[in-house]
């Protein structure tokens, strides 16, 4: 409404303008891309022929649009039910698919429906198809890049606290949400061995909190997001020392060896 661009998107493609500021909306609130492309595009976009009224003040002229085509509903209609269809297999099944079927079908249905637009007259939206094809396209990518299938972890937020060393686990699988792997209470003065443990994060932030007098080795292969050590931001790896008198500090040997392969968010690793 400010500039006037989902007006301008709405009278070429065809969709509707309440669409396309929901769609700005959500990316907005999915980290603020929509406020960049909705100014850039504000900037960019060419404006409005402006003519003369009967009263001698400035009017817009708006170009007689054709026809709306059906082609929009139609190939809405084709992405809920080819999209509804794949979830009902998977819940049925025994078929357990990651977002890249449900992206890949949604980018067939939309290319399909540009093959026919190239062939149609009137408001087919061919603007609002190739931008929402470029959007799955995008989607697509990152979903082949990003280590989706660790949304087997689970939905919602976690946090682990050992008590004892014993406790610890091998492996910490991360699914949507935020985790939190807090071992700031395990004893590491009478080890047998370091503690190893490894951390797979999947969609959300992560935060491991270390024992303040624990000599720890910390390697990241982040994903898409921060990683911040011990304050140091950027950091991926290396081995640092714990504070206080025992003799296992600053010792040579690492109490604590920690692993994280990151997927989408923040890595932190802290003291306790």
């Amino acid at each position: 409404m400010l500039g006037g661009v989902s007006g301008g998107l709405a009278e070429y493609s065809g969709i509707d303008a309440l669409l396309w500021r929901v769609g700005f909306v959500a990316l907005a609130l999915a980290g603020g891309t929509g406020l960049l492309v909705y100014l850039l595009l504000w900037l960019l976009m060419p404006a409005t022929p402006v003519g003369a009224g009967p009263d001698e003040r400035p009017v817009r002229v708006r170009t007689p649009a054709g026809p709306r085509s059906p082609l929009p509903g139609v190939t809405l209609a084709a992405l809920l039910i080819v999209l509804g269809t794949l979830a009902l297999v998977s819940r049925f099944t025994g078929w357990e698919p990651d977002a890249t079927p449900f992206l890949g079908a949604a980018l067939i249905v939309v290319g399909a429906a540009l093959v026919v637009a190239a062939f149609s007259t009137g408001r087919t939206a061919r603007g609002g198809l190739i931008a929402v094809g470029a959007v799955l396209s995008l989607a697509l990518i990152a979903a082949e890049s990003v280590p989706w299938d660790r949304a087997s972890g689970g939905v919602g937020d976690r946090r682990y606290a050992p008590a004892v060393a014993d406790d610890v686990r091998r492996v910490y699988d991360g699914g949507l949400g935020n985790m939190t792997v807090d071992l700031s209470e395990v004893d590491v003065s009478d080890l047998d061995e370091p503690i190893r443990t490894r951390v797979d994060q999947g969609l959300g932030d992560l935060e491991v909190v270390i024992p303040r007098d624990a000599d720890v080795r910390v390697t990241i292969d982040s994903g898409l997001g921060e990683t911040r050590i011990f304050g140091t931001r950027g950091l991926t790896e290396g081995t640092f020392e714990g504070t206080g008198p025992g003799s296992w500090v600053d010792d040579g040997e690492p109490e604590i060896v920690l692993d994280v392969d990151g997927g989408m968010g923040n890595v932190e690793v802290i003291r306790g």
